[in-house]
């Protein structure tokens, strides 16, 4: 990092850069320039109307500010997320609490409470207040100084995660937080967690998170005050609920019991199976340390309103299995046409059932869904994946397809036959569906005879009966609106059967809350903990199984004179035990808990908790001692699996997973666990245990306890790997864009040394070979060192014309004697100090000692062609320089020749802003007469004396002229400094004609011709003195660069080069910025980089190599080394300033200006400037020396590599020479190792296909190798470490190229057009065109079906192909597997190596296969314009010509006291904003934007759209019109 001074602000010279103010060197006021109408007025003005927009009322109605719950309810539900949906539906709980809600709160206050209370009974409420209290407690125990503690409130569920966070989070005034596995928490790390617990007081979580959290001990039970469980029935067996309590709140020793948390449960029965009820209540309470309680309190009668029960009968459904009248008509016509069709007998079975249970409708319906197109691809993977993961399929790959087809034959049928099986509709009479459907039909036609606000639930047991069911009763009466409701989680049994997201079930339940659904057939989903709206009307269209079934459904109808509905089958003895078993059940159950006394104690139940616990016993745990965290048999398979998830792997064909074998040993079962190959383990075996599922759990614990010997597991139990990607680790490494601090900038070039006489001058010449406006005379350029040769660059004239400045060093020194006294070096400083006066209007102290340069007047005569072989002695005006000497200005006299003022230099010695060339002598004016007409304006005009004269007004009155002087017809100069930038229209079309009397005025020795070149020199020694500091920066990191790339990459015109955006602020007049050298050192930096990388690290693969190159070219590291080197102190940041030309070092006596010591100049610069700044200096490096079109030498780029060395300041990169990379590579044994046959045939087959003979041919082979092929089979290598050098070599080569035919074009165009080049989608192409792919050697059957396919798919492509299509033909296929374009890069690599390290193997192989096929870019514009913002560029710039457009956005405060804001983004075109959005991210609220912009203008035709917008662009750019800047196409604001 750079010394604290570099970073720090320092005084900035605000007279310096400030605004001029009028003083001698000032314009009058109506002469001060003003700028044109540029890109950056425009855009004040456009950021206007956009300002101005937002306040308006239109816009206001939008963004008026809504509460939170305003904005929830006025959304669209399809747009919001899960917990806007949830809190949108309302998540308020009973406001005042009941008498029994009041009980069980106090009870629970002193002990551990199981609340059992019917659904919908304000169970919540009772945890609500426990929670508040708590939270009490727990603030007053903070303030005595307590260790903080955290509450949790566990679910079963992700559902119930989210609902009752929002239950929480609208109840409780303290920060609430919910986390779920979809959070990925599982590679949360301590601190993380540690966060997360200190900045909430409340953690609403599955109990699978906690068990996680307290296993890796990133909490622990003491830091827990309170744990509520939701559902606590659910506390049994290996429930995690169980699992928390018998892993770590019972592990508690007996002097830590108080700091137990204290627990609260909830449920609606304390049983959820048929078991014995005191038995299970009993156990419930030992486990989870609990007394169950709950209330025979006249409220809770009144707040629960019960349902009325009924019993719908219907008559007897044909049995299971016979068969008989269960097959329809559909699916015997299917059996008969294919009568060995066994692939869907699942299907048929499950059709044979749903006629038999629903009706033949409802099976028809079924088949036709389940035998759809939709469905097809997901039978096929079924097919696929069961093929594949078989045994070893080699050469029976045609069964497979012969299946499929079959497959796609059957579904074809179906799809042919169901018109005339689904075309009428359900016939409740003709006997379409069971007599149980009808009789549900009969019984809701009555309930919903007529509108009403009545809802309905009718539970039912399977997903596909809700379904159908649904679809069934769509049209059963026009009053009755249906919907189903069923889980998210997989069929387990049928592939064609469908689950609804949890996003899905939320908006399915907000429909139902709304009355859009008033009839939902739901699954036991919708019994248990999904907030579901009270009914009217609850119909267990499938009987319940257990008593908790019956209770939790009944529970949902809680309307007044509500029902619930048995439907039970006639004769069946098994519904009627049932029915009464499960209501004598409940009558035990409510029975038992109200009997029990408050003040029990639970001493018996300390025999069932050691029955419980004693089951553990036997199974290992491992304590990790320094933290605590706990491997126990209950999760070891969960950190197994995540371990495995973490392994760093480049891009595979499928997740990575262990494997488990179970074998059987006599009455037990052993396993062994099976990990990937690149794990660290390659497999594990456990101990024998009595159940298969306790196999597998002891093999991943040994597994478990093998990695954390070895710590690939840590402290924590978690990986040490970081699964991450080169490109998430370059976003942990990358610098911030938009931070900027303020740097020291250099001004003026060391080369500037002053203090000293000097001996000997050197004369560089300047000259305009195009001329200037008037008569030019060169001059000359004296410097104590000698300048090197610059190159040619423009300035623009006072009429818009551009003329070439020519500078050449003379190769021989001006010498004089030591004192500089009796020499030449008097009459250049009295030569220079005058052009500073004369031209300039600045008198400084004359110490020639001090001057930075002189300046020197040449003869007329002098050429640049020959000068660099002059004596400067030779070509100096000698008659000048005397004259200069001698003479400080010539004065008018009455004795002046008239003639002699003409062609003379006059300068106002009271306002340097006017200066003029005398042209002639008017006979007929005098100076009393009044101004002629079209005169330039001055302050007093009465007449041509009074114009003549800028002194205020009481000198005037004071002063006497010669009445008799003559009187001239003079030029006015217009002084413009900025040289470098074209003058604007007011400054061109200013009045320049002026009429003068010569007493007043100064009469210059300077010839005119003289002064014309002086003009310029403001902007000359700028640019010089620009491309002096670019060169002193190339120097110090020790590279040759010539000056015009040497200023270029050290050139920022703009706030923000480099984003690939419209530019801020430009400043016009800075030359070329460093964005198109940086594109191309970057490319060159990444090439070295990972050329040192992989010759540095053979034993690396490919995940760290990418860390490893990561840590070299990514910003940060570029951004230190470049503040180590203040380097920031020789970019260009500011364009020309009339305060910054002036040479340093002299006292100012009288002008404008510092007068005192030069303050330090800094700068503002985005850290990532910085760093591209160094990505430019290793472009300009590059390009500096080399050759395209030639024959590759290493010498080319030796100069680039040096660069790279000095600015990644790394050890893995130490190279100056290209032979440095070459002596860095040692070869691998498998490399050079013995070659086989079959290695030879391949490096001749391979040949043929490229012109190219490998040395090594088992390098080659490796270049083939999938990463799917065992090690084993010929000790060679797969491609991957290949592949990483050759997508360098390959970008570097379609880069330069592009680069180089594509000047003009900025780096975002070459950007986009380079992934076309280098995609995996061409170079699939590339290697199926070469005939790679028939090389590829793999052990995976997938991949070799997906090869076969795409080349299939390509080939047919390339075929069908018409002329004007052959070149992009492969952009019409379906991807290719990425196997494809790798061994294409892994050739490219081998190659490489192979050669010596010569790039002339990688450009000959782009020449040969890659180039062709984009000579014509324009085809391939498509690949970069599906960006929606870059799209409406187009369409505005290219198709209508327009340049008078806008895409901006703006953040708007919260309006609900969150940190979180608005943005508001705008498409404005020819000042009308035409498509607006507004969101939280400026990225989308840009997207959306653009999206309505193109739907309001795309389809117009160009004269439409002038007419629409009053578009004359296309007009004003015909007619020389400034170019404006393009919209952006990054969306990021």
């Amino acid at each position: 990092m750079a010394e604290p001074d570099a970073l720090l602000p320092v005084a900035v010279d605000t007279e310096a850069l400030g605004s001029d103010r009028r003083d001698l060197d000032d314009y009058s006021e109506d002469e001060l320039p003003q700028a044109p109408k540029s890109v950056t007025e425009r855009r004040r003005a456009q950021k206007a109307i956009f300002e101005n927009w937002i306040i308006s009322d239109d816009a206001q109605e939008a963004l008026k500010p809504k509460t939170k719950a305003q904005k929830l309810i006025d959304a669209n539900d399809e747009e919001l997320s899960i917990q806007a949906l949830m809190t949108k539906q309302g998540t308020h709980i009973i406001k005042n609490a009941r008498q029994y809600q009041l009980e069980l709160f106090e009870r629970a206050k002193k002990q551990n409470t199981i609340a059992v209370l019917d659904t919908g009974s304000g169970k919540t409420l009772i945890a609500v207040l426990l929670l508040r209290w708590t939270i009490d407690q727990e603030l007053e125990r903070r303030a005595a100084g307590g260790e903080p503690k955290i509450a949790f409130f566990l679910v079963a569920s992700v559902t119930l995660v989210f609902q009752q966070f929002a239950v929480l989070e609208t109840n409780i005034d303290h920060k609430v937080a919910r986390v779920c596995g979809a959070d990925n928490c599982d590679n949360w790390n301590k601190a993380k967690w540690a966060t997360l617990f200190s900045d909430n007081k409340i953690i609403v979580a599955t109990a699978e998170i906690l068990h996680q959290c307290l296993s890796h001990s990133y909490i622990t039970m003491k830091q827990i005050n309170l744990l509520v469980f939701d559902e606590a029935h659910h506390a049994k067996g290996d429930h995690p609920y169980a699992r928390i309590i018998k892993d770590f709140y019972l592990s508690e020793s007996a002097s830590d019991k108080a700091d137990r948390p204290r627990i609260f449960g909830m449920t609606a029965s304390p049983i959820d199976a048929k078991t014995d009820v005191v038995q299970a209540a009993n156990e419930l309470e030992s486990l989870l340390d609990c007394q169950i309680a709950t209330t025979d309190d006249m409220s809770l009668t009144d707040a629960i309103k019960r349902p009325s029960e009924h019993v719908l009968r219907y008559v007897t459904l044909p049995q299971k299995g016979t068969g008989t009248g269960t097959e329809t008509a559909l699916l015997r016509s299917i059996r008969a046409r294919f009568p060995d069709l066994t692939v869907f007998e699942r299907q048929f079975e499950a059709a044979h059932e749903i006629a038999r249970h629903l009706g033949r409708w409802c099976a028809d319906y079924y088949l036709i869904d389940a035998l759809s197109e939709r469905q097809l691809r997901r039978y096929e993977m079924q097919l696929e994946k069961k093929y594949y993961r078989g045994p070893s399929q080699e050469g029976k790959i045609s069964q497979l397809d012969d299946k499929l087809a079959i497959l796609r034959d059957v579904i074809e049928f179906v799809e042919k036959a169901q018109s005339q099986y689904s075309s009428i509709g359900i016939r409740i009479q003709d006997g379409d569906v069971s007599s149980k459907v009808a009789e549900l039909h009969w019984y809701l036609t009555q309930q919903f005879e007529r509108p009403s606000t009545h809802r309905c639930i009718v539970f039912v047991e399977a997903r596909q009966t809700a379904r159908l069911l649904a679809a069934a009763f769509k049209k059963a009466t026009e009053h009755m609106r249906c919907g189903f409701l069923i889980g998210a989680g997989a069929g387990l049994n049928d592939a064609s059967e469908d689950t609804l997201t949890f996003r899905q079930q939320v908006l399915t339940l907000a429909n139902f809350r709304r009355g859009d659904i008033n009839c939902l057939f739901a699954t036991s989903v919708a019994e248990e903990g999904l907030d579901v709206p009270d009914c009217n009307l609850v119909v267990r269209f499938d009987i319940y199984n257990t008593m908790i079934q019956y209770v939790q459904s009944r529970g949902r109808a809680r309307k007044e004179n509500s029902k619930f509905i048995h439907m039970i089958e006639t004769g069946n003895s098994i519904h009627t035990e049932l029915l009464s078993d499960v209501r004598t059940r409940e009558a035990v159950m409510r029975r038992f808990c109200q009997a029990l006394p408050e003040d029990r104690r639970l001493t018996a139940n300390e025999d069932h908790l050691e029955e419980l616990v004693a089951k553990e016993k036997n199974l290992r745990v491992y304590t990790e001692p320094v933290t605590g965290a706990k491997l126990t048999y209950g999760n070891a398979l969960a950190y197994l699996a995540n371990f495995v998830s973490a392994i760093p792997t480049t891009q595979t064909e499928e997740a990575m997973h262990p494997h488990y074998v179970v074998s059987n040993r006599g009455t037990k079962f052993i396993a062994e666990v099976i990990l990937p190959a690149n794990a660290p383990i390659t497999s594990a075996i456990g101990r024998l245990r009595t159940k298969k599922a306790l196999a597998k759990r002891s093999a991943a614990f040994e597994a478990c306890i093998e990695l954390r010997r070895k710590k690939y597991l840590d402290e924590h139990l978690m990986p040490t790997y970081q699964k991450k990607l080169p490109a998430m680790r370059n976003a942990l490494l990358a610098v911030n864009m938009k931070t900027t601090n303020q740097y020291v900038m250099r001004t003026k070039p060391i080369i500037w040394s002053v203090g000293t006489l000097p001996t000997e001058l050197w004369a560089t010449v300047i000259d305009f070979p195009q001329g200037l406006r008037h008569k030019h005379q060169p001059i000359a350029l004296l410097s104590r060192s000698p300048l090197p040769q610059l190159p040619e660059f423009r300035v623009y004239l006072d009429d818009g014309r551009a003329s070439n400045v020519v500078s050449r060093p003379l190769s021989k020194p001006l010498r004089f004697g030591g004192d500089g006294e009796s020499s030449i070096l008097p009459k250049l400083s009295a030569f220079t100090f005058r052009v500073f006066k004369d031209v300039f209007s600045k008198t400084y102290e004359e110490k020639p000692g001090q001057l930075s340069y002189w300046l020197a007047p040449l003869t007329q005569a002098t050429t640049v062609k020959w000068l660099s072989l002059s004596d400067p002695a030779e070509v100096l005006d000698m008659p000048l320089l005397d004259a200069i000497l001698t003479n400080d200005e010539y004065k008018w006299t009455p004795e002046t020749p008239a003639h002699s003022l003409v062609g003379r230099f006059l300068v106002d010695k009271w306002d340097g802003g006017r200066k003029y060339y005398a042209t002639a002598i008017c006979d007929n004016l005098a100076p009393f007469d009044p101004v002629p007409e079209g005169a330039a304006k001055a302050k007093w005009d009465d007449n041509i004396m009074q114009y003549s004269v800028s002194l205020w007004k009481k000198a005037r009155e004071r002063a006497v002229w010669d009445e008799n002087q003559p009187v001239m017809a003079a030029e006015k100069l217009l002084q413009r400094r900025n040289m470098l930038t074209s003058p604007d229209t007011k400054e061109s079309n200013m009045r320049r004609k002026a009429w003068l009397c010569p007493e007043p005025l100064r009469i210059s020795v300077l010839p005119t011709a003289v002064v014309e070149s002086c003009f310029v020199w403001p902007a000359i020694i700028h640019r010089i003195e620009s491309y002096l500091i670019a060169i002193e920066a190339c120097d110090m990191i020790g590279v040759d660069c010539e000056p015009t790339v040497a200023l270029a990459a050290m050139t920022k015109d703009s706030d923000n080069s480099g984003e690939q955006q419209e530019q801020v602020n430009f400043q016009h007049g800075m030359g070329d910025n460093y964005e198109r050298l940086e594109f191309i050192g970057d490319t060159f930096l990444k090439t070295a980089t990972t050329i040192s990388t992989f010759v540095q690290n053979p034993d690396s693969n490919e995940f760290e190599f990418h860390v490893k190159r990561m840590l070299m070219l990514c910003n940060q590291n570029l951004f230190d080394v470049a503040v180590n080197l203040r380097l920031y102190e020789y970019i260009r940041s500011m364009a020309f300033s009339r305060r910054l030309w002036y040479p340093e070092g002299l006292k100012l006596l009288e002008g404008k200006g510092r007068k005192d010591e030069p303050s330090v100049i800094v700068h503002a610069l985005g850290e990532k400037t910085i760093a591209d700044v160094c990505e430019a200096l290793i472009g300009a490096a590059y390009l500096t020396h080399d050759r395209p079109g030639e024959q590759w030498q290493p010498s080319h780029w030796e100069n680039a590599v040096r660069a790279v060395t000095k600015l990644v300041k790394s050890p893995d990169h130490t190279m100056v020479r290209w032979s440095d990379y070459i002596d860095a590579y040692v070869k691998p044994a498998y490399q050079t190792g013995e070659v086989s046959a079959s290695q030879k045939d391949l490096a001749q087959k391979v040949e043929l296909e490229h012109p190219y003979h490998f040395n090594y041919p088992r390098l080659l082979r490796s270049a083939f190798i999938h990463p799917s092929e065992p090690l084993m089979h010929e000790k060679v290598p797969n491609y991957q470490r290949l592949e990483f050098l050759g997508d360098a070599l390959l970008d570097m080569a379609s880069i330069t190229w592009l680069f180089y035919r594509f000047p003009d074009k900025d780096p975002q165009w070459l950007t986009e057009h380079k992934m076309a080049m280098v995609s995996n989608k061409f170079l699939g192409a590339v290697s199926v065109n070469i005939g790679f792919y028939k090389h590829l050697r793999h052990s995976s059957s997938i991949l070799q079906h997906q090869v076969a396919t795409y080349v299939a798919e390509l080939l047919e492509a390339k075929r069908v192909a018409t002329p004007s299509d052959t070149r992009d033909y492969w952009t019409t296929v379906s991807d290719p597997p990425k196997c494809l374009p790798d061994i294409v890069e892994a050739f490219i690599g081998a190659m490489f190596i192979d050669s010596n390290f010569d790039y002339n193997v990688v450009q000959q192989f782009f020449e040969k296969h890659i180039k062709w096929y984009f000579q014509d870019m324009a085809i391939y514009d498509t690949f970069a314009n599906n960006h929606p913002c870059t799209h409406l560029h187009n369409l505005l710039q290219a198709s209508y010509g327009c340049q008078e457009y806008r895409l901006m956005a703006k953040e708007l405060p919260g309006f609900d006291s969150t940190e979180r804001k608005e943005v508001v983004a705008a498409v404005i075109v020819h000042d009308e904003i035409i498509a607006h959005s507004k969101g939280l991210s400026g990225r989308y609220a840009k997207l959306r934007a653009a999206h309505g912009a193109l739907r309001a203008i795309e389809g117009l035709a160009p004269y439409e759209f002038r007419a629409r917008f009053g578009c004359n662009c296309q007009l004003q750019a015909e007619d020389g019109g400034d170019p404006i800047a393009p919209l952006p196409t990054d969306c990021n604001i």
